[in-house]
């Protein structure tokens, strides 16, 4: 699964065997510019691949979330001021289905989830769209989260990502993750 993909900030402990990665987030990492917040992180993990072309992104995940904003999913990335992070993030105690968009500043959006054992979380880009669509528990991801534009010229790092904007680090165990080139 991770064959030839790199790290983005690499976290102190993981391990990758077989088809399952598992993460344990580093304390107060995240990704996140200026928006509402007033500071830039850069500093989650990203385990990925370097595309140029349109592609499929998907991942099963589940994650130990503790503390208020852990975050697992996937993450498309141009560079530091624009790119895509997708996945579950723990707001307020209850585990949120979550997209930030970044071009420049960061937006957000969530929605609460049942609680889920696992979610997979699809990502489409198509020139200079990226479609996001989840499923829960199991379930095929075709459920509608965001539709966002993003730069459709040059090289993105594409793969799954973990943060712990406010805690002392949580795991995460990825599984069936598949990057699909196209074109």
């Amino acid at each position: 699964m991770t064959k030839g993909w790199t790290w983005l900030n690499e976290p102190a402990t993981w391990t990758a065997e077989g088809d399952t990665l598992t993460v344990t987030t580093d304390p107060e990492t995240d990704f996140w510019r200026t928006t509402h917040y007033g500071f830039v992180r850069d500093s989650g993990h990203i385990l990925g691949a370097t595309l140029e072309v349109d592609f499929t992104l998907t991942a099963t995940f589940a994650g130990d979330y503790r503390e208020q904003y852990d975050q697992a999913g996937i993450a498309i990335r141009v560079d530091e001021e624009n790119w895509i992070k997708s996945g579950i993030e723990l707001v307020d105690g209850q585990q949120q289905i979550s997209a930030v968009v970044t071009r420049g500043f960061s937006d957000w959006s969530v929605a609460p989830v049942a609680q889920p054992d696992t979610v997979t979380i699809k990502a489409d880009r198509s020139g200079d769209t990226v479609t996001i669509t989840y499923g829960l528990d199991g379930a095929e991801p075709t459920t509608l989260l965001r539709l966002a534009y993003l730069p459709p010229a040059g090289k993105v790092l594409a793969g799954v990502m973990a943060a712990s904007p406010t805690g002392r680090g949580f795991p995460t165990t990825f599984t069936n993750v598949e990057l699909a080139p196209r074109g």
